[in-house]
Parts: structure tokens; sequence; C-alpha cells
């Protein structure tokens, strides 16, 4: 069974798919210009076909796509986690501005998820299964909205010097939000009740643009999971990066329309401090126009003080980040614990001490490779999540949520790591996923309607919110609030400087 929808640019026809109407590839905006900002697409004549994913934005492999993570039998269950994010394939170019819709029915007035997919702002694609918006638009009888958008060098080269549009990934994105305010409600939705959600580069995303001007208006509630995103990139560190990839490249910076996509993404490699995946030299910058500060540091921004904000993180984040890579922090001994957290943390032995001997008072069972794990979670992901609440909670209304259901992959090695959330949220409780057995299916049932209600109303069903009770969520096998959970721990993160 099909469907026909008539857009602002013409025609496109969807598929029926597991119960809901799937809309794919439809573009948002003409083929990018190399560098510049994104143009409003333009209208085509006859039907078009949605029927297929389109292009993925230029990339390098995913860090969970790595050979080294092929290598490690003991990782076999979390390969198919992740292998499964793709089971369609796309092949990568600068032609990729579409998105994805799925939707009940074409015809009346329901929320709309617009989902941010992540990678770090440097890889990932609106058509991964790992968000594939099947299931929760039928489950929740909500439209959801997936994006491609350029990414890495391609979406956030700094070079303002040489004629660069600045942050033009993040262009992309609200371009693609307009059309959403433009052409949801012929597919079922309410343009004027939309939700921006995203998960740990999408989260960043989402912080982003909450303090875009030009996104103003174009979103009512904002969801960010495991992607706290205080500060932008600094100019410096971002412009530095752009220097480098040009030096390895040999041109100058008028050549750079001439460079072949590949060389470009090999240049950004080059240029790129850390693993692909980590946003640390292109990513937001605050150029003063676009993107006129960061995103929420010193306060939140105040164009966003009206949208509804449900934010939260993993306990232990880490440990599907870097335990495929680095098996070890599984097993640390109680003589190297200190040292671990301090050259984590960037600290020195006696504020480590303090910050371990705070997580231990908590939890004086927890071994040390799972004290590490907390601490590590906590200074990347769980801490700053807390404080972009506290700051957003001081202007406007907050909801807070920690997940902690216990993974029994990898032999429960791996706690509650950072991606947990994406098969709670997506997939059908049949689906493989970071679980055995089924005892995660009441949590995911819950996630999804309260997700869903939160888009619905902008309260998740909880108590919200504030920097006197601090009331947040507690997401595992049975969901209970708690009032400032983690105290101590949060009171010694906060003595720590903040990441660079």
């Amino acid at each position: 069974m099909s469907e026909i929808v008539e857009t602002s640019s013409g025609r496109v026809r969807g598929a029926r798919e597991a119960g809901v109407f799937a809309f794919k590839g439809i573009p948002y905006a003409q083929p990018p210009r190399r560098f510049e900002p994104p143009e409003d697409v333009q209208p085509w004549t006859g039907v078009r076909d949605a029927v297929a994913f389109g292009a993925q934005a230029w990339q390098v492999n995913f860090p969970f796509f790595d050979p080294a993570f092929d290598a490690d039998p003991n990782w076999d269950e979390a390969r198919l986690f992740h292998r499964g994010a793709i089971t369609n394939p796309v092949p990568n170019s600068e032609d990729c501005l579409t998105l994805n819709v799925w939707t009940p029915q074409a015809s009346g007035k329901r929320p709309v998820m617009v989902w941010m997919h992540g990678g770090g702002f440097t890889a990932g694609s609106g058509s991964w299964n790992w968000w594939n918006g099947q299931h929760l638009a039928r489950q929740q009888d909500v439209v959801v909205v997936t994006l491609n958008h350029r990414l890495n060098i391609f979406g956030f080269l700094s070079a303002p010097q040489h004629g660069v549009a600045p942050n033009v990934g993040m262009q992309d994105i609200v371009v693609a939000l307009r059309w959403v305010q433009e052409n949801i409600e012929a597919f079922g939705g309410d343009a004027g009740n939309v939700t921006i959600f995203g998960q740990s580069g999408g989260g960043m995303k989402v912080s982003t643009l909450m303090a875009m001007p030009s996104a103003r208006g174009l979103f009512h509630k904002a969801i960010v999971q495991s992607g706290p995103f205080l500060r932008a990139i600094p100019q410096a560190r971002a412009q530095a990066a752009a220097s480098n990839a040009m030096e390895f490249l040999g041109i100058n910076p008028d050549q750079l329309s001439e460079v072949p996509a590949a060389d470009l993404l090999r240049a950004f490699v080059a240029s790129n401090e850390g693993a692909p995946g980590v946003a640390r030299q292109f990513g937001p910058v605050a150029d003063g126009e676009i993107l006129p500060r960061d995103p929420f540091d010193p306060e939140a921004p105040a164009d966003s003080a009206s949208i509804p904000l449900l934010i939260g993180a993993t306990s232990e984040e880490i440990t599907s980040l870097i335990g495929w890579r680095d098996p070890s922090i599984f097993s640390i001994a109680e003589g190297e614990l200190n040292q671990r957290v301090a050259e984590f943390c960037g600290v020195d032995a006696t504020a480590a001490a303090r910050v371990i001997e705070a997580y231990r008072g908590a939890d004086p069972s927890a071994s040390p490779s799972r004290l590490f794990a907390r601490i590590a979670s906590d200074r990347r992901f769980g801490y700053m999540s807390i404080v972009e609440a506290e700051r957003h909670a001081v202007r406007g209304p907050t909801w807070s949520y920690r997940l902690t259901y216990q993974s029994p992959l990898i032999g429960a090695r791996l706690g509650a790591p950072h991606n947990l959330d994406l098969p709670l949220l997506f997939c059908p409780d049949d689906a493989p996923g970071m679980f055995a057995g089924t005892d995660h299916h009441q949590l995911a049932a819950f996630m999804q309607a309260a997700w869903a209600q939160f888009a619905r109303t902008g309260n998740p069903g909880w108590q919200s919110f504030d920097t006197t009770t601090r009331a947040t969520m507690m997401l595992d096998r049975e969901c209970h609030m708690v009032k400032d959970p983690g105290r101590a721990e949060r009171l010694a993160q906060g003595t720590l400087p903040s990441p660079p």
C-alpha cells in the first residue's frame, strides 16, 4: 500500500511499513554547495518516490565499526547490536540533505518528534536502524522525523577568514526544521507541537539549537539524551584544525572547492584530535552570528526559556565508548584506580582520591572498574547533564532522568552504557539490543510512553526538576523518583575543573 502526500515542493509517494506509512529520502534543501549555507529545495513535477533512504553525509566509519571491534570475540553480542544499526547501507555523498517521516496516517494532528542522530558531529545518518521511527510512531501515535546533514569537515570547517560559512551543518538542521513547519501537517503532524530530541552528538545538536536565533519558533520542546553541550568548540581550536587540514592537503584555501571529497575526509581524520566520533575540533563554534554564544555557558539561553527540557544520562556511559578498544577498564586493580581517575579527569592524585571517596561512600561494594566507569561517565555526561538542567531550570520548565538499568550484555560488565537508551526507545521487544531475556520490556514501555507524553504535553509524567529538590526519575526495571540522587558524587564532581 502506498500513500501520496503534497508538500510545498511537490508530491511524494511513501509506502506502508510495519503498520505505519514511511516516507524516505525527501529532499529538504538543494544539493549543497560546499561550505556554503543550505538553500531551499526547488519544486519538482509529478510524483517523487520516497521509498528509499537518501545518501548519508561523507564520514569515516563510526568507532564501533572499527576492525579492532571485530577482533575481540568477547564483544560478539555487542557487535550484533551495533552492526544492526545499519541494515540498509547508503553511499556517502555531499548531496545528503534529505529527511525521513514515519506517520500512523497522513491525516490528523499528532505530536511531531524530530530526531537528531548521534555521532559527535562527525558521523551518523537518519537512516540508521538504531533510530528507525516505525515502532515509536506506531506504538505512541506520533509522527517521527529523522534527517541527514553535513558532518565533520564538510559541516563544521572553521575558516571565516577564507569565506567559509560558519556552522553549515547546524544551518542544514534549521532548514530541515523549517521544512517540518511548512509540510508536516500534510503527514498528519502538528506543526505547532514539534519536539526535537537526540542522543549523544544528537543531544549536543539539540542543546546547540536552543541557543540559535534562526531556530527560534521551529520547535516547542527539547530532549537531550547523554548529550550535554555547555560550551561550543573554541574558535582557536577549530581554526587551528582548519589550518592543519589545509596543510595536510597542501593547498591554498581558495582551492577547497576543487578537492575530492575523499581527500577532504582524510584531511579531517588527520587534523581531528582524538577518536573520529568525538567532536573536539569539528563541531559548532560560537561565531557570533549563527551561534552567537556558548549553548549553556555561563547560563541557559534566554531565547529558549519557555522550551520544556527533558535531560539525562546513563550511569556507565563510557563502558561501551572505550571498553571495546581498552578492555583493561573492566579489570582495574585497586592500586591503579587513583591513577586512572586522575588521568581521565586531568587532575592530581589528591583530587582523584577525593572523588573516589565520594563514589565509594555511595556504593561500598562497587569494584574499582565500576567506580572508574561511574566517575568517568559522570565527568563527561552525567554531571554535565545536571549542570545543563540546573541552568535551564532557572529560566524554564525542566525534567531530569537517570538511566541505571544494568545490561546483561558482555557478562554484565557494561552496566548502563552509552547507547542503551536507543533500543529502549526505538526497538520492538524482540529486536536484538543491549539485552538478554525480557526484564527490560516494562522499562522500554515506560520510556516510550514518557517521551511521547512529553512530546504531547511538555510533561513526561513525573515531578519537574529544580535546584532545590533536584527531583529525578530513575529509569530501571522499576522506575521511581529520587530527590537529588548521587548528591555526594555531584558535589565531588563539582570540585573538578571543567573538561577541556
